[in-house]
């Protein structure tokens, strides 16, 4: 991790908190995410396709029209996976030669590869290798809470948004009401995990979802992450949200 991220991520009261049990301090914690997402990769579409009773898809190609996405933009998909989000844009876009698909997971990538026909890139979504105001929009999806300085990095997004370009963050927040949060957590913490070892018999990708859970019950509140993208320099930031725990975060250079 660069010096300048450390201590952004050391010292910022915009970062995710650390999840101890499953990385002892921040500066490993990606490592341990990315090791982790490589190792369960070739299971993450079957996961994804059962935990949304295969909505997913929908929602996604939904989500980004609202945000605006439209034919002839050039897109940056941030945390792009296996390529769930970046095969929404392209239904919306129409020319996969459009977009870039950016993971910091080898394994995820060759996964995305099989049926993803975006040019794809290893990097990470802090250090971003792009020039400046090259992209009409940017995406990111569920990936909020492996980030560990949310400003620094979406200074990051806003530096390579074209003006007038606009993002969208996608995520599963939190639930609200006590009532919310024990049915999301019974059904993400508990059955999804469940479902999962039972279907793919992995460790591994048993361990993946409890964390995916983890990180949403531990993540920080949604007006950490609006006042973060204002700080950034982006305009018209605002949060919608959808049943209680689906956030589009959306915001305008």
């Amino acid at each position: 991790m660069p010096d300048r991220l450390r201590a952004n991520s050391e010292n910022s009261l915009m970062s995710q908190p650390p999840l101890r049990r499953y990385a002892p301090v921040n500066e490993d914690r990606q490592g341990y995410v990315t090791a982790l997402f490589d190792r369960t990769a070739v299971h993450y579409d079957w996961i994804c396709r059962v935990m949304s009773f295969g909505s997913g898809q929908l929602y996604r190609r939904q989500a980004l029209a609202r945000a605006g996405l439209s034919q002839a933009m050039r897109v940056l998909d941030i945390a792009t996976g296996t390529g769930l989000v970046t095969r929404a844009i392209v239904d919306l876009v129409g020319n996969a030669r459009q977009g870039v698909g950016l993971d910091a997971s080898h394994g995820m990538l060759m996964e995305s590869q099989k049926g993803n026909p975006f040019a794809l890139v290893q990097g990470l979504g802090e250090t971003l290798p792009f020039r400046s105001e090259c992209f009409d929009f940017v995406s990111n999806g569920y990936g909020l809470r492996h980030i560990l300085d949310l400003e620094y990095t979406f200074r990051e997004y806003q530096r390579v948004l074209k003006p007038g370009g606009r993002l969208l963050l996608l995520e599963i927040s939190r639930p609200r009401s006590r009532i919310g949060f024990h049915l999301t957590r019974l059904y993400l913490g508990k059955l999804v995990p469940l479902i999962t070892r039972i279907g793919t018999g992995s460790r591994d990708a048993t361990l993946l979802m409890k964390h995916f859970w983890d990180t949403i019950a531990d993540s920080v509140p949604p007006e950490v992450i609006l006042a973060a993208l204002n700080r950034s320099g982006l305009r018209e930031v605002e949060r919608r949200v959808f049943l209680g725990i689906f956030s589009e975060y959306v915001g305008l250079k």
